[in-house]
């Protein structure tokens, strides 16, 4: 049987890890709801003069919700990439006509795929009828598309630290 003082002892080892409990409980909802705001705050917007600010996101890149031929999309923004490109599963999906067969040059090789033209590409509020995309796209997840230059083109995109700016030009 314990004496009074390793019972009292036991009781105020618990009462604290209670309290410690209790204190990161409260600690990891505050740091949630920190998180979720700060994530809330990295979508893009449209400023009142049409451009669009795309934040840069926790991967380094900068990511927009869009479509292509009215199939919604989540678009990495690649200002280095030619063409709008997009998966075959995606094509399929979007229900893009057939395209012109090219070879395409990517940082992973060569490989086939196929140039449609004129397919409307919206990213954001932005909208081109008639953009130019390579179908054949490989790496991401299916809902997944690049945003290349064939949209691009049509704005002045700027980055600015954390943001990129798509404006449209006069």
């Amino acid at each position: 049987m314990p004496n009074p003082i390793q019972k009292t002892a036991q009781l105020g080892a618990l009462a604290i890890a209670a309290v410690w409990l209790a204190v990161a409980g409260v600690l990891y909802l505050v740091f949630d709801r920190i998180e979720q705001n700060r994530l809330a705050s990295l979508k893009p917007y449209a400023l009142s003069s049409g451009d669009l600010v795309i934040p840069r996101q926790r991967d380094g890149h900068f990511h927009v919700e869009g479509e292509i031929n009215r199939q919604p999309v989540r678009f990495l923004v690649d200002t280095g990439a030619s063409h709008v490109s997009v998966s075959q599963a995606l094509a399929e999906q979007a229900r893009l006509p057939s395209g012109q067969d090219i070879t395409l040059h990517t940082a992973n090789g060569q490989r086939p795929g196929q140039l449609v033209r004129n397919v409307p590409v919206r990213a954001g509020h932005l909208v081109i009828n008639n953009a130019l995309v390579t179908v054949g796209l490989s790496g991401l997840s299916m809902e997944q598309a690049l945003l290349g230059q064939s949209f691009l083109k049509h704005f002045d995109v700027e980055i600015r630290r954390d943001e990129m700016v798509l404006r449209q030009r006069p």
